[in-house]
């Protein structure tokens, strides 16, 4: 057991990342039973509809799980963070904002922090403030990225070189190998997105799933680049209509309103691939099949056991 797993008393460096519409009762219960880090996001719902899936992942699991709360974009704010005390929830992740004032807050009520960066001096700042643990997200990851671009290859090596606490690697990961590779750059773990959207307990549309297993390595697409608002979906008609509605000056105002809560529930709740989208990171061109989550779990820590054992092999030659 790493120092990741032992801050965040868990078995298994991985966490699930905090999905908005996706990361719901069902998916979150499965991925802390399998002893990894489950993760509800709170998006921008309410706080009865958090509520809601707080107490459902409690009945499915008595294991640590986490509540991510994406400070800018969530409505409900001080409702939503009251909901850590209320219900002893031992892990917090905070992302799209300023987090200074919350570390601080939830290390009185003895919660741990994680922070999701995308450049050095973010995590810089987070460390300063206090976070337990860095999750650096690179560009390869799905849903709103950065606007820098910088890949979690580069990424990575840079953060864990700048900062003393955990960092967990973020975008382009879905099994061992990849585990293993961030391992080697230094992190303590990975956080994992549309890898556990395809798994048996994701509560998303079919449709949504068949596209991730049936997707190629550029079958993603970045939208938002001429408004500043980055971000990967899968391909379909929907980005295809985004892409074009870009070329011909689409304001943000009117990105931000194709883009919202609503159509991406049309597409990857509803899977209406036509009038709302689905986010995706690069790596779902290597994701073949709809595991279990255990069953996924459990095969990524042998496969960087096992690719592990044959690099030392090569080595020793």
């Amino acid at each position: 057991m790493n120092n990741l797993c032992e801050r965040l008393g868990i078995n298994y460096p991985i966490l699930q990342g905090g999905m908005g519409n996706i990361s719901n009762a069902p998916l979150t219960a499965a991925v802390s039973e399998a002893g990894a880090l489950g993760t509800i996001g709170a998006g921008t719902m309410t706080a009865e509809e958090v509520e809601q899936i707080i107490v459902c992942v409690k009945e499915r699991t008595v294991k640590p799980f986490c509540l991510n709360i994406p400070i800018s974009v969530q409505p409900h704010l001080k409702e939503v963070v009251a909901l850590v005390e209320k219900h002893e929830i031992p892990v917090v992740s905070l992302s799209a904002g300023n987090p200074t004032t919350f570390i601080k807050h939830f290390h009185s009520i003895g919660v741990k922090v994680i922070c999701v960066v995308a450049t050095v001096k973010q995590g810089l700042k987070a460390e300063v403030a206090g976070a337990d643990v860095i999750v650096g997200e690179g560009y390869e990851a799905a849903g709103i990225n950065s606007n820098f671009e910088t890949t979690t290859l580069t990424l990575i090596p840079q953060l864990v070189k700048a900062v003393s606490i955990p960092v967990v690697a973020a975008g382009g990961i879905a099994d061992g190998r990849g585990l293993l590779a961030m391992l080697a750059l230094g992190a303590q773990g990975v956080q994992m997105g549309t890898r556990f959207v395809a798994t048996k307990e994701a509560q998303v549309h079919e449709a949504y799933k068949r596209l991730i297993v049936e997707a190629g390595d550029t079958d993603t697409v970045v939208v938002g680049r001429s408004v500043g608002r980055v971000r990967r979906l899968l391909k379909t008609d929907y980005a295809q209509k985004l892409l074009v509605l870009e070329k011909q000056g689409i304001g943000i105002e009117e990105f931000n309103q194709l883009t919202d809560e609503s159509h991406h529930i049309t597409g990857a709740v509803h899977g209406n691939l036509k009038e709302g989208h689905v986010n995706s990171g690069q790596i779902a061109g290597m994701i073949e099949d709809l595991p279990s989550v255990d069953e996924l779990v459990k095969r990524m820590m042998e496969e960087a056991k096992t690719a592990y054992g044959e690099i030392s092999l090569k080595k020793g030659k």
